[in-house]
């Protein structure tokens, strides 16, 4: 199906993962430390990692930096209960879940299939072009970055994979429930306030006027698309 990347110092842990995930019918690559995992990535194309934070010769965090300033592929974090600040910090810098350590195997299993669905729909693993730019917004997909009229905007990784999404088709119209879907990778339960609240968000950031959006259109009762920038 997949390729999956273990990365965690302790072997054992390394060892189950492999099992679960051969289990599901995924190929599964190894690692031992932040640098083996780099250096695993540069052999082929890998579609989620999962990465230990705490390490030697380099640790989770900085291993994930590194992955980022390369791919948008899946990462989650495997956290020890005691290490809350690193996992807040890896999810700021781009990690996309974690799971605590000692894991269910059966979470761990359904935060995977999630995780690999959002990446297959948003177009991971495609030949598509790197960067968008629609109006005024410009989106950098390989180096994870979105300016507004040449000034950089901070985005969190939810508002990002919206933005990628409409800004991908532009014109077409999204409703709560596919953007929930394809982002979360989830059953859309409670779509439309979690997509609606981001959709504030990204507008507050983007539009000039929010009440008055030049980029993210409301199709009412059906739901949002990205727009070239005239108000309408």
């Amino acid at each position: 199906m997949y390729r999956i990347l273990v990365c965690d110092d302790e072997r054992d842990i390394v060892s189950a993962l492999k099992i679960y995930l051969e289990a599901e019918g995924h190929e599964v690559l190894t690692a031992y430390t932040g640098a083996e995992a780099l250096a695993q990535l540069d052999q082929g194309e890998v579609h989620l990692v999962l990465l230990d934070i705490m390490m030697p010769q380099m640790d989770g965090i900085t291993a994930m930096t590194r992955i980022r300033e390369r791919s948008n592929m899946p990462v989650i974090l495997l956290t020890a209960k005691s290490e809350d600040t690193d996992k807040v910090l890896g999810l700021n810098l781009g990690a996309d879940d974690y799971v605590t350590k000692p894991f269910n195997p059966v979470e761990l299993l359904a935060r995977v299939r999630s995780q690999l669905r959002r990446y297959m729909q948003l177009g991971g693993g495609e030949h598509r072009p790197t960067a968008l730019t629609i109006g005024g917004v410009s989106l950098d997909d390989a180096a994870k970055a979105v300016t507004l009229d040449g000034e950089p905007v901070s985005l969190t990784p939810r508002e990002y994979d919206i933005l990628k999404l409409l800004m991908s088709h532009p014109g077409q119209v999204f409703s709560p429930k596919d953007i929930y879907r394809q982002v979360w990778g989830e059953s859309p339960y409670g779509a439309e306030n979690a997509v609606a609240v981001h959709i504030r968000h990204l507008r507050e950031k983007l539009e000039f006027d929010p009440a008055e959006p030049r980029y993210i259109k409301v199709v009412w009762g059906k739901g949002y698309r990205f727009d070239g920038g005239n108000v309408k």
